[in-house]
């Protein structure tokens, strides 16, 4: 156990831990007066409970948890579970694959090895400046992992994230979506996909984002992440810059509905991470301070990469530059001054 935490706390430390206190391994993290733990306690992306020693195994050779890990989500059909460890497996082994050659290997047919190097070749086609012609050579490794399993809808958001790259017609992407939500209607992964390729086809198309993500958001059940979608469309919006395509109090109303999924969930729980970071980040720009530093304590120490490295090459950073602005702001210590009034913290 001494050797995994190890190891565990040295794949995910920080990426400015060197520039911090140390602080003992085995105590649980400190929370500050405000009730926001230090920053020496905030982990970028770090994994869940049954994640963590998936990725310390991986790390050491041995694809086995990984592969029991996703057996599990496969049998119980925990689409969502299993959507999330494989885009976090296949980003482990964009550095480290060699646990995943060695699985395929010794199981070239085995549904969830297949998912995982399905997602590892979308995500290595991202990277490439030849992006769509390796994502048409991963295409076929897509069309395997949807054969494997036909009720997982994984297969599915990976083939609406092949069709942003490729920039699939409409028609084209309707037929994968009508797969996809057949598999799961409410599928948060898919959703996001969805809005992705909403986004990405046609510039400025922040009304059709905000329409689809309103109307899915109405549609999926109470406490749903997708209920939460809208707050994804507001986040689109404010990085493009555009701040005429959508009215305000549309944003606010976005961001309202992103609270109450967010007041679903315990405090510091890894699940709705993300989400709530993004919440904080469309909080802070519209200088909502208040509630932003609600969401900046009920996100403990789980910062996520979306939303922060928008605002620069060190994701950790962004979320700690804007943590901090937000907690002067609610101090009334220092005001803030952003673009387009909304006050965007640590000049991000």
């Amino acid at each position: 156990m001494v050797r995994t935490m190890t190891l565990l706390r040295a794949l995910f430390r920080p990426a400015r831990a060197a520039r911090r206190p140390a602080r003992l391994a085995d105590a649980p993290p400190p929370e500050t007066a405000d009730g926001l733990p230090p920053d020496d306690a905030v982990l970028l992306d770090a994994p869940d409970e049954r994640l963590g020693p998936v990725l310390v195994a991986a790390a050491l050779g041995d694809h086995g948890p990984a592969a029991t890990m996703l057996r599990a989500t496969r049998t119980a059909a925990e689409w969502e579970r299993r959507d999330r460890y494989v885009t976090r497996l296949a980003a482990f082994a964009l550095s480290r694959d060699e646990w995943l050659t060695r699985w395929l290997a010794l199981a070239p047919g085995d549904p969830d090895a297949l998912l995982v190097a399905a997602q590892l070749a979308v995500r290595r086609a991202w990277r490439s400046p030849a992006r769509t012609e390796r994502l048409r050579e991963a295409a076929p490794l897509i069309d395997a992992a949807a054969r494997t399993v036909p009720a997982d809808p994984v297969p599915w958001r990976l083939a609406l994230d092949h069709a942003r790259g490729t920039r699939a017609s409409h028609t084209a992407f309707e037929a994968l979506w009508e797969q996809a939500v057949r598999r799961c209607a409410h599928h948060y992964g898919c959703h996001v996909a969805a809005l992705r390729y909403l986004s990405a086809y046609r510039y400025g198309a922040h009304r059709e984002c905000f329409d689809f993500a309103e109307q899915a958001a109405e549609d999926a059940p109470a406490g749903s992440l997708t209920r939460a979608l809208p707050v994804r469309a507001a986040y689109a919006q404010l990085v493009s810059g555009d701040t005429a395509a959508v009215p305000p109090d549309r944003l606010d109303a976005a961001a309202d509905l992103a609270i109450e999924v967010s007041g679903r969930y315990a405090p510091a729980d890894p699940w709705p991470a993300e989400v709530r970071n993004v919440l904080a980040y469309v909080l802070v720009e519209r200088a909502r301070w208040a509630a932003a530093h609600d969401q900046f304590r009920l996100i403990g120490p789980y910062a996520t990469s979306v939303p922060w490295s928008s605002s620069g090459p060190d994701a950790l950073l962004g979320f700690l530059d804007a943590r901090a602005g937000v907690r002067r702001e609610v101090a009334g210590d220092v005001p803030l001054r952003g673009r387009a009034g909304r006050g965007r913290p640590g000049g991000h």
